[in-house]
Order: C-alpha cells, then structure tokens, then sequence
C-alpha cells in the first residue's frame, strides 16, 4: 500500500511539476500596438494554466526595437516582420525561435454613430480626408508602422500641405482610437486591432487595396532571459490555436508559422 501511494505521489507530482515551477516565474513580454489585445489575452489563459506572472511592456515597434537595443530586460518581443528581421540580423533573439503569427491591415475609424467615410477607392478615400475636421495618427517620431507610413501616404497623395492644420498626433495606436471616441478626431487611422477594442470607435473598414500596407508581425525568445522555458511555452499558446483564436478576434489575420 506504501508502495502504491509513493507511485501515486510521485505521478501525481510529475504532472504537477511545470505548474509548480512557472509559477514561480515572471516573464516580460514586449509587445508592439496592433498585438496587444491578442497578445494580452492568450497571456491571462497562460497564466491561469501555468500561474506565470507576464509584465507587458507595450510600446510602437520602433520603441520596442530601441528598448530592447539599449538592454531593457524582455523574455519575449512582439514586432513587425521588417523590426524582426532588423533585430535578428544583430542576433538579438534566439535562432528558430521566431514565429509569424499575424497579418495586420490600416483601418479608418470613426466615432460610434458617425457617417462612415467612402474607401471605395483611392480618390474618395483622398476626398474623406481633405473633408474631414480632424484626422489622427500615431506621430512617426515615435516609431510607429502605420503612422509613419500614413505620413509618407499623405505626400504621395500631394495632400500634405492641405493635412497639416487637421492631424491629431498621438504615440499609440490605442491613443488613436481614444482621440477619436472623444471627439478630438473625426478619423482615426491605425491597425484595426488598434481600433476594434474601443467601444467609443467604430471601424469603418480598411485603406483601399491599391494604398494598403499589409504588415506582419512575429514573436522571438530573446537570448537574455532567464526564462527560456517559461517563455518558449507562452510563444507555443501564441502560435497555436488557442492565440491563433485570439489574434481572429482582435481583427487580425492569424496567419501559418511558416507565412
């Protein structure tokens, strides 16, 4: 009978056993605007299943990428393909721990119960914007994918000039959608995972196809941490279905690891 119960026990506490030792871990996960419901999501499952403390540090990819340049402490990132591929070049995160877990699109938002803009095409897009009050978007000077490349739109487009007067700057996509809900914007121009989760904001769809900057964004193990196992466990719940459910749901297109 001894026996049996020293077998039971020792069972018992193998299945037990990775529980137990996350729990006494806490992983710091850097994560880029457009991934932070899905991200933060997965993350509260995860620490249910395995009692990990995640500290999240949110911040625009360019920010991410000049924290974790200038050493701050991270487990795990969160950026876009091309920061990806900038911080692998310098051997900042672990080799074949990077995985493709989300296609982002440029959304337009509007406050709930406003008119939505016409994005049939370019040229009404163009026209919703020279007609609006306000238009705002995540300043480029802090890194961020959509409104730098929304700044750079807006000179091709050769309305820049008649812009400058109606932008409403922001440092987040987050911000982007709180300016609109509280009237200080009447566009908001930002991933639509930025958008969706403010209920002051409706999204009134995407930039037309022929403007439309499809982004990825992966996540890496970083080689500093000193939770390898912990952290490689959060990036498998990211990558498999219970995130790939969550990134859906942000809006996002959740998208193979090897896409």
């Amino acid at each position: 009978m001894r026996s049996v119960l020293k077998t039971s026990f020792a069972f018992a506490w193998m299945i037990l056993f990775p529980t137990f030792a996350f729990a006494q871990t806490e992983l710091t996960i850097f994560v880029s605007g457009a991934m932070t419901q899905p991200v933060r999501e997965s993350g509260e499952a995860f620490t249910r299943s395995t009692g990990t403390k995640l500290v999240y540090v949110g911040d625009t990819t360019g920010g991410l990428v000049k924290r974790l340049m200038a050493g701050e402490k991270v487990d795990v990132i969160t950026v876009t393909g091309p920061a990806m591929d900038t911080i692998e070049k310098e051997k900042r995160i672990v080799v074949g721990s990077r995985v493709n877990l989300a296609r982002a699109l440029v959304g337009v938002g509007v406050r709930v119960g406003a008119a939505s803009p016409d994005l049939s095409t370019v040229d009404t897009f163009k026209a919703a914007l020279l007609a609006a009050r306000s238009v705002s978007y995540v300043n480029p000077a802090s890194g961020g994918t959509s409104g730098t490349y929304f700044e750079g739109l807006l000179q091709k487009m050769g309305i820049a000039d008649a812009m400058k007067p109606k932008i409403v700057y922001r440092t987040q996509g987050s911000e982007v959608a709180n300016a609109v809900a509280t009237g200080a914007a009447e566009i908001g121009i930002t991933f639509t995972s930025e958008l969706k989760p403010n209920p002051g904001v409706k999204v009134a769809g995407t930039l037309p196809a022929a403007i439309q900057l499809p982004t990825i964004y992966s996540v890496a193990l970083v080689p500093t941490t000193g939770n390898a196992e912990a952290a490689r466990e959060f990036v498998k719940v990211l990558s498999g279905a219970e995130g790939r459910a969550a990134i859906e749901r942000a809006g996002l297109e959740p998208l193979d690891p090897g896409r």
